[in-house]
């Protein structure tokens, strides 16, 4: 196997960090994997893919796994559904293009997150009414320590909001290597509720939208909102948005009337990380090479030579803040590798 040494994981990491890999392997294939994994004159090992949902606060001490395994392929079919398998190493952007020219609805609404394939059942992604799990059927796995193949199904997963057994029990145990998702060959179900998409739709007077439309509306609000990571070093949304009490909102609404809130479920309410940043004076500040985005006060951004402490630094800031003015604890979305 080709290990390299001292390989800077800049280009593999949507925040651009500069940190450096001891020692590091591409894998593109599952038996090049169980081979990575069972090579025991490494004993640490250290998993990377679309590296956009990390922040990387130093070097790494150990042999990086690079999972750049590739391929799309149709596993199961009939006249309205089918399961699509993409391989862990499948950028997700471009596998949701690849769905829509083939005509294959149920996740235009995740048009433009950043990252791969094998990443995205870990936070459960989502954005604009619609999540992972909503088309999930079952991911493959590599158990780190046997290198056996594990298929996990939806309630094997235990998703939830941004999480899953892979960030909780399983994790650091497991390494996703491919996908099933079950997409619609027609009669797709639109989700337009959202209202950027609605107003986006209703600006291209748009009445009847297709899947295309709805994925078109979406990249134009996520580019007027979101830094393209290839510019701006950036991992998305920094922080889960809150959610909490009805009771506890409602003692903050009198405080803050105007506050934006979204009802999820009886009793619960969700609150804009982003508004409760803004509120705290956050939005564009910038120190360093390190800032808050001037457009979306939920994205922390590296504009060239920021370290992952540095972010880091902001971050811890942001959550004193909001704790102290809104009794609100904020909780990173991003892995942060310290």
């Amino acid at each position: 196997m080709n290990i390299q040494e001292n390989i800077s994981l800049k280009n593999l990491n949507t925040f651009g960090i500069d940190v450096k890999a001891r020692l590091f392997i591409e894998i593109t294939s599952l038996l090049g994997l169980q081979k990575a994994l069972g090579l025991e004159a490494y004993p640490k090992k250290f998993i990377i893919s679309g590296g956009s949902n990390m922040l990387l606060t130093k070097d790494i001490d150990a042999l990086v796994l690079y999972v750049n395994i590739k391929g799309v392929s149709v596993v199961e079919e009939n006249d309205e559904t089918l399961v699509v398998k993409a391989m862990a190493g499948e950028n997700w952007h471009q596998f949701v293009i690849w769905c829509l020219e083939k005509g294959y609805g149920g996740i235009e609404n995740l048009s433009l997150i950043p990252g791969n394939v094998g990443t995205a059942p870990i936070q459960n992604i989502g954005a604009y009414g619609v999540e992972l799990k909503d088309v999930f059927v079952s991911c493959n796995a590599m158990e780190i320590e046997t290198g056996e193949l594990v298929e996990f199904d939806k309630e094997a997963c235990q998703f939830g909001y941004r999480d899953s057994i892979f960030k909780q029990s399983a994790k650091g145990r497991y390494i996703i290597t491919s996908v099933n998702l079950r997409l619609t060959k027609k009669n797709h179900a639109l989700n337009t509720d959202y209202g950027a998409i609605e107003k986006e739709l209703i600006h291209k007077n748009i009445v009847y939208p297709t899947i295309q439309d709805i994925s078109n509306a979406v990249i134009k609000i996520r580019q007027s909102k979101l830094p393209d990571p290839k510019e701006i070093g950036n991992s998305g949304s920094f922080f889960k948005n809150p959610v909490i009490s009805k009771k506890n909102f409602e003692k903050m609404l009198k405080k803050h009337p105007e506050m934006p809130h979204y009802e999820i479920d009886e009793g619960l309410i969700k609150v804009p990380a982003g508004w409760l940043i803004e509120q705290c004076g956050f939005k564009g500040i910038r120190v360093g090479d390190a800032g808050v985005h001037e457009k979306q006060a939920l994205v922390l951004v590296n504009y060239g030579n920021a370290s992952g402490e540095d972010i880091l630094a902001i971050a811890e800031k942001i959550q004193t803040s909001v704790k102290k003015n809104f009794k609100i604890d904020l909780v990173p979305e991003v892995n942060i590798i310290r």
